[in-house]
């Protein structure tokens, strides 16, 4: 089933639902006369890209840590004009499979330019919404909303007086505002080498250089998105394991989990870690539960009522 053209419908809702990208398409916010590049077509294939990557991925049985640490994306030709990737020619429908896009600072999720987009607020990037969305999204983590009354940092980068690293320095002397802001501004400082739609950058744009290095929780130091990826290999993979079973199942599902689906989810990251943490094995446990097979039925006395039992039989 998962060779099927149908799974595009299913790499589309998922992932967009999963990682909040969804309504992108009719993403507004970015100012077109600083961003002249930023396009309807290009901000369509900023869209398509991870929906081709987890497309891709379903199909083919990938393991789910290629999201994460792939050295490969797919691009059409205004996508791969962005990331500087030459060679992509032909029409906007147009998608390839681009192998070592390390060297374009592509590979994986995290630095496709529709989450760098959707998480800057237009003129500026934020380290924070970044930060926030690898660990809400990616890790499963959750952070508390900010307290209300919190000071906006300037909304242009280039008017500003500091880089926005230094002013989310001075924001974290708020006490109100660093346990937060520890958890997760160090995950968005990391993509400091992207502007705020997705461009790989060396200066900032008031012009001054950008630092990419980041000191993550437990006083771990690493550099940019490849240290990022270290950092979630080497100490929250299994975070990230967990946390795509249990938006898989959700979605399975179509409602929320509850606390009996639990062990489920702690079946899937077990069985997953055996195979690779291949897609198939995850959905396979998915389907072949009782979760899946039978549905509840509140208004009876009956706990579950078996799907297929509840089919009518037609002669």
């Amino acid at each position: 089933m998962l060779k099927d053209p149908k799974v595009s419908g299913l790499a589309t809702e998922f992932t967009g639902n999963w990682l909040t990208f969804r309504h992108f398409q009719k993403n507004n916010s970015v100012d077109r006369e600083r961003y002249p590049t930023f396009t309807n077509d290009l901000r369509d294939a900023m869209f398509m890209e991870p929906v081709k990557l987890l497309e891709d991925a379903f199909t083919h049985n990938r393991s789910a840590l290629d999201l994460i640490y792939g050295d490969y994306t797919f691009v059409n030709p205004v996508l791969a004009k962005h990331y500087g990737i030459s060679g992509v020619e032909g029409e906007n429908n147009k998608w390839v499979q681009i192998n070592g896009a390390g060297k374009y600072g592509r590979g994986g999720l995290l630095p496709m330019s529709v989450f760098l987009t959707v998480n800057s607020p237009g003129l500026r990037t934020s380290p924070v919404k970044r930060g926030n969305w690898v660990v809400q999204r990616i890790l499963g983590e959750v952070v508390p909303p900010p307290p209300p009354l919190v000071p906006e940092l300037p909304e242009d980068e280039a008017k500003s007086e500091l880089p926005v690293r230094q002013m989310l320095a001075k924001h974290r002397e708020n006490e109100l505002c660093a346990a937060c802001h520890s958890r997760i501004d160090s995950f968005g400082l990391a993509f400091e080498g992207f502007g705020p739609v997705g461009d790989r950058r060396e200066k900032d744009l008031a012009g001054r250089p950008v630092d990419t290095k980041a000191e993550y929780p437990g006083g771990i130091t690493a550099d940019g998105v490849s240290g990022l990826k270290t950092f979630i290999r080497e100490n929250r993979q299994e975070g990230y394991i967990t946390n795509i079973s249990r938006k898989l199942l959700a979605y399975a599902l179509n409602r929320s989990l509850q606390l009996s689906d639990e062990s489920l989810v702690g079946t899937m990251r077990l069985q997953a870690k055996d195979n690779d943490y291949r897609l198939n094995t995850l959905i396979e446990t998915i389907v072949t539960s009782p979760q899946f097979l039978n549905k509840r039925i509140p208004e009876s006395g009956k706990v579950f009522e078996s799907k297929l039992q509840s089919r009518e039989v037609k002669p």
